[in-house]
Formats: C-alpha cells, structure tokens, sequence
C-alpha cells in the first residue's frame, strides 16, 4: 500500500516550490509524483497541423520525487506523515500526529 495516492492532498517540504499545496494528480512507478500547479517547467512544444495543435511555449507540470512532498492535514494546516494498520481486516490510512483516517 502507498503511503501517497492520486487525488491526495501533499504540500511541498523541499525544493524551489516548498511550502506550496497541490493535488497528486499521478503516481508514477519509478516513485515520482506529478503534483497539481507545483514545479512547473516551461515546454517548447512543435506544431501538428494533424492533430489541430498549435506550437509554442506551454507550461506543464514535471515529475517531483516523492520524498520531497509530504501529505497535508487540513485540520492542523501542515504537513503530516502517514502510518497505516490494519481496521477490520482491511489497511487504512492514518495521519500519525492526531490518529485521524485519511479517507477512508
């Protein structure tokens, strides 16, 4: 079970963007993670008149490693680590600091 998931919550601890909160938007195998409005890189991207594309210059989000993002707890507004156990026979998630589920 990943401790970080889409559509989780993270807030950036390290690197140009910390402090920064966003949504995961993907999890990548290799461990990265694509965050929501956080380390954006600007893209030349080339024309495809095929596809209706125009060319240009596009702002996209880049891969983050997750090791530099921590998920955020709405309650104490920062960031929390994650431990998990097991509740009815199923893994859950939890924030360590109050003990609180995280979503399910």
């Amino acid at each position: 079970m990943r401790k970080i998931r889409r559509e989780d919550e993270v807030i950036v601890i390290s690197g140009r963007d910390r402090g920064r909160v966003g949504e995961v938007v993907q999890v990548m195998p290799d461990g990265r993670l694509l965050v929501a409005g956080v380390n954006m890189v600007r893209k030349h991207v080339r024309a495809n008149p095929q596809a209706n594309e125009q060319g240009g210059i596009v702002s996209r989000e880049a891969p983050i490693q997750a090791s530099n993002v921590a998920i955020y707890n709405r309650d104490t507004s920062k960031a929390d680590r994650v431990g998990i156990r097991v509740e009815d026979g199923k893994r859950v998630r939890f924030f360590k600091s109050s003990g609180a589920l995280i979503d399910d």
